[in-house]
């Protein structure tokens, strides 16, 4: 009976220590992502947090009948590690058979003594204790791990849907007002000839995120304005900055232009731009209250964007591939800029900012959002962004330096941006930026039907359509209504004073 009893008993456990062993091997998958480090390490963690998971339920501690002590055994798994495990009924009957057996024989044989009895009870006890206590830490480890995965999922799935559009949400945020149809008159006066902009200010023109590396940024339309006779500036900031940053440089070009001229300054800042001015006007305005006439802001992350909150947010999957580093690297080392200026768009710098900083209520501002087009021929518009120079060659060039346009997908880069925050979110944007997102609380909101994604202003595109205005123009129509906009609060604040 004690052959057959220690037969079962050896065929019963390695049969369950080789099922664990199998499965702790994970077999396949290192060899399937050898090529890919990240995928190897993203996959190897989730199968050890699998059968680490599993052992949570394989591993919990059965309940001893009355009398049975023989319920609890160890085994090795192939990792190395010793779990308890909870045996069956056929292998906890045969091992507490054959330990009575090899009890009985025991004392039989030779006396018990009561203090080598008792330490052996005691070692026993220990042993089982220990025993217990890694296998509740095992547990409590493989629960604690899954659920951090849960939680990552969970993060990387919702992504910005709770973020988007807070603005709006907002109680203590001032309304805004629809001027679409008065811009679109404007701009109709000006495709006809009428020009309305003041020669009594200077327009500073502040670009947005990696202008360094875009030369024709507001060119045009400095170009155009030059031609009507209107003293016009591009600020040259460094765009990868931080917002704080650009803000003091910008208060500083507001000074200067101020005290050369005698001027007061309008600002129309684009994507990151606008949110520079904003800062410096909302950071400084005591000093700039009295030397600025206004603000636009075109196409800017007022509120934050979700594409920058989605790559920087921590807790996600793309953790595993370290998304982060990835942008560091792009950001800090290829365009050499600041990350801090890639963070301070997203959602919880821009909520903690304007917590700190409000714009002045008597600051006239107009905001300005599209829509980018997602229809499958945007998808293979081609746009001319930027001018190459060319070696000289004798034959060719004539001592002059030749230039090559830069031709890049910009376009089918912004649409499919736009189609992916439709789907992801539902939400309506230029491809980098939502429309709920660029509308400033308390400004005259302009929200024209034209599709036009975020680089718009950025580049001239080899499709441009002679029937509709150009960047050059949609600016200047920006700035004639803020004109509009700043002489309305001048009459409302003279009404309130009598």
């Amino acid at each position: 009976m004690d052959s057959r009893n220690s037969k079962d008993e050896e065929s019963s456990v390695p049969f369950v220590a080789d099922e664990y062993a199998t499965r702790d091997d994970r077999p396949g998958i290192p060899q399937l992502f050898t090529s890919m480090p990240a995928l190897n390490e993203a996959a190897s963690y989730l199968a050890e947090t699998t059968s680490i998971f599993t052992r949570c339920f394989t591993a919990v501690p059965a309940q001893p009948a009355s009398g049975d002590s023989g319920g609890q055994e160890l085994v090795t798994f192939a990792s190395g590690e010793t779990r308890g495990f909870v045996a069956n009924n056929d292998v906890s009957s045969s091992g507490s058979i054959s330990s009575i057996s090899e009890s009985f024989h025991t004392e039989v044989d030779a006396p018990a003594v009561h203090g080598e009895l008792t330490r052996s009870a005691a070692g026993e006890h220990s042993q089982n204790s220990n025993m217990l206590v890694r296998s509740n830490n095992t547990n409590q480890n493989g629960i604690s791990i899954f659920q951090g995965l849960i939680e990552r999922v969970r993060r990387t799935v919702r992504g910005s849907a709770d973020d988007i559009g807070w603005l709006q949400r907002a109680a203590e945020m001032p309304p805004v007002e629809d001027g679409t149809e008065r811009f679109m008159e404007i701009l109709d006066d000006i495709r006809h000839g009428l020009h309305k902009l003041p020669n009594t200010m200077v327009y500073l023109l502040v670009p947005g995120l990696f202008s360094n590396h875009g030369p024709l940024y507001f060119t045009n339309t400095k170009t155009s304005f030059s031609k009507m006779g209107l003293t016009c500036h591009i600020a040259k900031i460094h765009s990868e900055a931080s917002v704080d940053k650009n803000a003091k440089e910008i208060k500083d070009y507001i000074e200067e232009i101020y005290w050369g001229s005698g001027k007061r300054v309008l600002l129309l800042g684009h994507s990151k731009g606008g949110v520079d001015s904003a800062a410096a006007l909302s950071m400084y305005w005591n000093e700039l209250k009295d030397k600025v006439a206004g603000l636009a802001l075109a196409q800017s992350p007022y509120g934050g964007s979700p594409i920058a909150s989605d790559i920087l947010r921590e807790g996600q999957l793309g953790d595993y591939v370290n998304i982060r580093k990835l942008m560091e690297i792009l950001i800090c080392k290829v365009i050499k800029g600041d990350m801090q200026a890639l963070e301070d768009l997203t959602y919880e710098r821009r909520k903690d900012f304007l917590r700190k900083y409000h714009l002045p209520e008597e600051l006239p501002i107009v905001s300005f959002h599209t829509e980018a087009s997602i229809s499958p021929a945007v998808l293979a518009t081609l746009s001319r962004v930027a001018h190459a120079e060319m070696p000289m060659f004798p034959p060719l060039s004539a001592g002059q330096i030749a230039t090559l346009p830069v031709v890049m997908p910009l376009g089918a880069a912004m649409a499919a941006c736009a189609q992916l925050l439709q789907i992801r979110y539902g939400e309506k944007s230029d491809g980098l930026v939502t429309c709920r997102d660029a509308e400033v609380p308390g400004s005259v909101v302009v929200r024209p039907k034209r599709k036009l994604d975020h680089a718009w202003m950025v580049y001239s595109s080899m499709n441009d359509d002679p029937s509709e205005a150009d960047a050059s123009q949609v600016c200047e129509a920006l700035l004639a209504l803020l004109v509009e906009v700043g002489d309305k609060k001048k009459r409302e604040i003279a009404n309130e004073d009598e």
